[in-house]
């Protein structure tokens, strides 16, 4: 067996089901806020596509994907960003998802055994760090500011970024919700020529945001701010899960620097994981369609809007720049609170210090929980009254 196996901790999800399992919830419905899945209906135009293709089962779907999907996610990032048109064949490759494709795009520009780290912001998707070590690579971590949310970069010193092989973002943040300002992303650019590493950023929680004229900005942006519209050392994850509520799709995308992508193809032409082609063909369907999203990002406005009024002055907490996460902070441990909330309350949520580590002496995880506001809007409500009143019970 490989031995960096043994290196992997435990999933968020496995240590809450670890967390719990001794408790009995009151008899009353369970309303989970733990889990990143989105629960609003999935566009009924999408699914008619995947089922008009169904006949498609009988080929083999090529790794680089159709012409029409690659085309329509080029005209969908230069619109959504402001950039020049990029090249469908080069520039764009569709994944199966975010997840898989941020672990293996690890696996593809680590040189195991050379001593490199891999960096990113902490607390974490915890994806970040089993790609790092089962690419032979040392995780580095970086706090996030308490009130901003913002990894602190500046404390990140020259040897680490000479050591730095990947630098993982992800804005918005999980589960912080923080948006990179594109200050931030071209100073860190700037370090990635300096030192010679590779930026991928994770920004499918992109498209969920609560002022409709401020869409967060991107990685792709910021390159091009500086001049560069090569996207050189930069490349840019994207996926249908959040924005359109298609997570068992498995539809995402990389996009950037040419180079990179052509080695990270020639990888995944080994790793044998190409899109479905009926999965394609809805996925051209979803990128090419708006109102559906801005459908979806009012949905989850109206559920900020009532879960913040219901809970506050009972919580230490804050609208986020973007995402469907609330990221309080408890009122004792959160992994008490986590305990307490789902015997007391019947509500599930996610401590924490599940989602970071310990670096520079402290887990900036530690005290907060993540509450997902996937459920309906009745839900959502219902759990946060419930919330209140398990804190007011003290």
């Amino acid at each position: 067996m490989n031995k960096l196996l043994s290196a992997l901790q435990p999933y968020p999800f496995a240590r809450l089901n670890s967390l719990l399992e001794d408790l009995q919830p009151p008899d009353t419905r369970l309303i989970k806020l733990s889990v990143g899945e989105p629960q609003h209906a999935p566009p009924a135009f999408v699914l008619q596509a995947v089922a008009a293709n169904l006949g498609r089962l009988a080929n083999y779907p090529a790794t680089a994907g159709l012409d029409e999907l690659r085309q329509a996610i080029a005209i969908w990032l230069q619109h959504r960003f402001d950039l020049p048109a990029l090249d469908p064949e080069s520039q764009v490759l569709p994944v199966t998802g975010t997840r898989e494709a941020l672990f293996s795009f690890a696996q593809a520009v680590i040189d195991p055994g050379a001593g490199s780290l891999v960096v990113s912001p902490n607390p974490f998707y915890q994806i970040y760090e089993g790609a790092a070590l089962l690419a032979g690579a040392e995780p580095r971590f970086v706090n996030c500011d308490a009130v901003s949310g913002i990894p602190d970069f500046d404390s990140v010193t020259p040897e680490t970024w000479q050591r730095c092989e990947l630098l993982y973002l992800c804005s918005p943040g999980n589960p912080t919700g923080a948006v990179l300002p594109l200050s931030v992303m071209q100073q860190l650019i700037g370090l990635a020529h300096k030192h010679d590493f590779i930026i991928a950023s994770d920004e499918c929680y992109s498209e969920i945001y609560p002022q409709e004229n401020l869409p967060p900005p991107g990685l792709l942006q910021a390159c091009l701010a500086t001049g560069d519209s090569q996207y050189r050392r930069c490349v840019a994850f994207h996926s249908l899960s959040k924005r359109s509520n298609l997570p068992g799709l498995r539809s995402g995308f990389v996009a950037g620097d040419a180079a990179v992508l052509r080695k990270f193809l020639h990888y995944r032409t080994y790793h044998g994981c190409a899109m479905p082609l009926h999965h394609q063909m809805g996925s051209i369907a979803a990128w090419q369609d708006e109102s559906h999203v801005r459908d979806n990002r009012q949905a989850y406005r109206e559920k900020f809007a009532a879960v913040i009024a219901e809970l506050d002055g009972c919580l230490e907490l804050t609208q986020p720049d973007a995402g469907f996460y609330l990221w309080p902070r408890t009122p004792h441990g959160d992994t008490g609170f986590a305990r307490g909330l789902y015997a007391s309350e019947g509500v599930v949520v996610l401590p924490g210090q599940f989602l970071g580590r310990t670096a520079q002496g402290i887990n900036p995880g530690e005290n907060r929980v993540r509450m997902a506001l996937v459920a309906s809007l009745e839900d959502c409500v219902e759990a946060a009254r419930r919330i209140r009143r398990y804190v007011q019970a003290g």
